[in-house]
């Protein structure tokens, strides 16, 4: 096998160590999510008194923990893919059509996220936009910053993968090989 250069591995290395990190902190996202729920069933069900604030929580906490954590499931290859016709590829033509699809697909998209949704936050944050899920409205902005965070975080992660694939496409070896995700 074919070694690359420590720099390009460096990269790839960093990339992903980054993306973990941010993935493990972003899943703590699950323990305000699940107390807001919990605290709610509780308020509704047993004390007849529902909250004001939860389903706002709720809505908040889990739009954040799903961007923020698609960089993740980009590095763990837990994105959709046809199995059935992928796993027949050899690792160099998966190399050739990921590359390919990272450049012509996946790079342009995540750019005009990144710049749509940070023009959506800037306005938002320029309103001072609030919530009108419930009676409390709370401010809006920093839920509309995840957006553009995500789509920077995305982009970070997809430029690990298109190195990857791109040594694959040129080696025929995969750096990597992903774990099978099933849901």
């Amino acid at each position: 096998m074919a070694t690359p250069p420590q720099a390009y591995l460096a990269t790839i290395r960093t990339i992903d160590k980054i993306t973990t990190v941010v993935g493990y902190c972003v899943a703590a996202l699950i323990v305000p999510l699940v107390l807001a729920n919990a605290i709610e069933v509780f308020m509704r069900y047993f004390l007849r008194q529902p909250t004001s604030w939860a389903t706002d929580v709720t809505v908040m906490a889990y739009a954040t923990l799903f961007m923020l954590g698609a960089a993740f499931a980009l590095l763990k290859g837990a994105h959709v893919r046809t199995d059935m016709l992928w796993d027949k590829f050899s690792d160099r033509k998966k190399g050739m059509i990921d590359s390919i699809a990272f450049i012509v697909f996946f790079f342009p998209t995540m750019i005009i996220l990144f710049f749509l949704s940070f023009d959506d936050f800037l306005y938002s944050y320029e309103i001072d936009e609030r919530s009108t899920l419930a009676s409390w409205q709370p401010i809006i902005w920093p839920l509309r910053a995840v957006v553009p965070l995500a789509a920077l975080l995305l982009t970070l992660q997809g430029v690990s993968e298109v190195l990857k694939s791109l040594w694959a496409a040129r080696t025929g070896e995969a750096l990597v090989h992903h774990e099978k995700v099933e849901i």
